[in-house]
């Protein structure tokens, strides 16, 4: 396939693509090969803001991530927090509705807001890295393999930048993550419920171990998760402008674009959910039960407690991803 063929169909990235050796002839001195002038089709062409691959796209797209993972995780700390402790005590709290009864109860409203701080902080870390690297991560490897393999093994492209971007997302996230999940898993009077007290026990107890001690397992969580999202995102977008959508994504206006953003945001979110959750189970056990290694959380939990909180977090991930 050459390029010619490749930008009529589904351009990766947003700039023009040059026509690969063996295109289409070039057309005459002044015209393009449609037979307009430069001049209308400099016109025609879509504005940006910023060149794509410049400086200030990466920054707008790191920007971009810390306002959507920190404002979106931060919103549904709720469901989060019933999450993390069907997890890790599901005899207790034991369904979605009584989890959130039963917080209610022993923290009244405020106690459904638990973690909040280190979750904005941790996550905002988090999405600065995940979406600014992730488009840095892309536009390098396109760059090694060339403009018609970048089109023609794009869902490859996709895995391999989303994973380098998290790998490096987690490292900025885990020591927020650590002190939110030991807030909001802790049993009530036994640990500080604030970042400010919490953080420097969590130090005083187990040192720089502590924040990280669950980087391995969030890795796990999280690099899966995140190739799937941006694969799965990426490629249900082309399929609905495909099949679903009765007319080109050019001629759709702004709404039509992110309803469409949208659908697609909240299909990769319930995929998310599903391959992570066991990662996600073992970070949150982890993080409450200190000294525990990843083989000890796996045993303790079993295959059937791994997947404890699962209904809770395909809401809460699928909305979140949607939003983003």
């Amino acid at each position: 396939m050459t390029i010619s063929n490749v930008n009529k169909s589904v351009n990766l990235f947003p700039g023009p693509m040059v026509p690969a050796h063996g295109g289409e002839p070039a057309p005459a001195p002044g015209l393009t090969s449609s037979g307009r002038s430069f001049l209308a089709a400099a016109e025609a062409e879509p504005k940006y803001s910023c060149e794509f691959g410049s400086s200030k796209y990466f920054a707008l797209c790191g920007l971009g991530g810390i306002l959507s993972c920190g404002i979106t995780h931060t919103a549904v700390t709720p469901l989060d927090l019933v999450k993390c402790r069907l997890q890790v005590n599901k005899e207790k709290y034991q369904n979605l509705g009584k989890g959130f009864k039963l917080t209610y109860a022993e923290g009244g409203a405020g106690g459904l807001f638990l973690g909040w701080a280190p979750t904005a902080l941790g996550y905002s870390a988090q999405g600065l890295c995940k979406f600014g690297f992730y488009e840095v991560f892309k536009n390098l490897y396109s760059n090694m393999i060339g403009e018609e393999n970048t089109y023609l093994y794009r869902t490859s492209l996709y895995l391999a930048a989303s994973a380098s971007a998290e790998f490096f997302a987690d490292i900025a996230l885990s020591p927020m993550e650590s002190v939110k999940v030991r807030i909001q898993t802790s049993q009530v009077g036994t640990f500080p419920t604030t970042l400010r007290e919490a953080a420097p026990k969590i130090m005083k107890e187990e040192g720089l171990n502590g924040f990280y001690k669950s980087l391995a397992p969030l890795w796990g969580r999280q690099i899966p998760y995140t190739m799937m999202k941006f694969a799965c995102f990426e490629r249900t977008v082309e399929a609905l402008y495909e099949h679903v959508v009765p007319k080109p994504r050019a001629e759709c206006s702004k709404s039509e674009q992110l309803v469409v953003t949208f659908a697609a945001g909240y299909i990769a979110g319930v995929f998310c959910a599903i391959v992570s959750h066991p990662a996600d189970t073992i970070v949150s056990y982890m993080n409450k039960a200190q000294g525990s290694s990843m083989g000890d959380a796996a045993r303790a939990l079993g295959f059937s407690g791994m997947w404890g909180g699962l209904g809770p977090r395909i809401i809460m991930i699928g909305t979140l991803t949607a939003l983003q």
